[in-house]
């Protein structure tokens, strides 16, 4: 028997000479799956930096790349905005609301054949991923080009103690869903819940990777980042759908171009061994796309969702690391 990945989370023997395909054998242990991974998003919520990773890293990034203080000075015309757009997607690729890339792009180094071939291979899912992340960044980049001025992110009100700015509600809500649909998948992957994909999975098996690329676009509609309000208020400014939905897709596919070059170089690297061990176990592959998505989903609605709420001093208390 040969083993096929037909798509995250689910995994298919094939016959060498045609076969029917058989289901995938249900992981041992799923409370305890679910359990650590959910802990493994709390503990990774506690000890965040956003200073580290916002301004030590992205900020210096997006300084070194551009040639200037990206915070100090105005973006300067469409081409500025562009390039702007990239470079600060790329700076971006760490903070705390696009670490859930990270768990959805997880599931894509199940790949087998040889180096050339995986890195293919690889090539197909990050390509059906951009379709859903850039559907949703240029539609939304439109929509802020157009009407960006009157929208919650435009405003530069600050939160204070016991309230919450537009911005932070808005940011609550669009990441409090996107981590709730990453920990649904997980559970799906386990066969916890309903599988949302299986019913479409024979006519269009790309759809659950598309969904996850659509997540992903999905940030740039709460990311309360410096730098992202910074082309916020310059693609609002500007009136231009076209520069909005074109400066938006880039920073989008910013965010997510070193995690493709990681993935590339894994397939490339380790992608056989990595393969081979996967499929030793039918119930690995399963596991490993569960704890991923769990883990960034569970950072993702905590992070957003409750510790925001204590460094707003609307509930009392949140635990933090002394850094972060």
């Amino acid at each position: 028997m040969a083993y096929r990945s037909t798509m995250p989370g689910r995994r298919r023997t094939v016959a060498d000479e045609g076969g029917t395909p058989e289901p995938a054998a249900t992981p041992r242990r799923r409370g305890l799956v679910v359990l650590l991974s959910v802990l493994g998003g709390f503990l990774l919520t506690v000890i965040w930096s956003a200073e580290l990773v916002d301004q030590t890293i992205g900020d210096n990034v997006a300084n070194t790349l551009l040639g200037h203080d990206a915070r100090g000075t105005p973006i300067a015309g469409i081409a500025a905005g562009i390039a702007f757009a990239f470079v600060s997607g790329l700076a971006g690729t760490f903070t705390a609301c696009n670490i859930a890339a990270f768990g959805a792009m997880a599931p894509m180094f199940d790949t087998a054949g040889g180096r050339w071939r995986r890195s293919v291979r690889v090539l197909r899912p990050l390509a059906w991923l951009s379709v859903g992340m850039v559907a949703v960044s240029a539609t939304y980049g439109a929509v802020v080009g157009l009407v960006g001025t009157r929208m919650p992110q435009f405003s530069t009100a600050q939160s204070t103690a016991g309230s919450l700015s537009p911005r932070s509600i808005q940011s609550m809500v669009v990441f409090g869903l996107i981590g709730l649909a990453m920990c649904y998948l997980g559970l799906a992957a386990l066969r916890v819940v309903p599988d949302p994909f299986d019913s479409v999975a024979g006519r269009s098996p790309n759809a659950r990777v598309v969904f996850l690329g659509v997540l992903i676009g999905g940030f740039l509609i709460g990311r309360p980042f410096a730098l992202f309000r910074q082309l916020f208020r310059d693609a609002a400014e500007s009136g231009n759908p076209l520069y909005g939905a074109a400066a938006f897709t880039l920073q989008s596919v910013g965010n997510i171009a070193i995690m493709a070059v990681i993935l590339l170089l894994v397939a490339g690297t380790v992608g056989g061994r990595l393969h081979r061990w996967l499929a030793a176990d039918p119930r690995r592959l399963p596991v490993i796309t569960a704890a991923t998505l769990i883990v960034a989903g569970a950072f993702t609605f905590l992070y957003w969702d409750v510790r925001l709420l204590a460094r707003r001093d609307i509930i009392p208390w949140y635990p933090t690391a002394p850094w972060a």
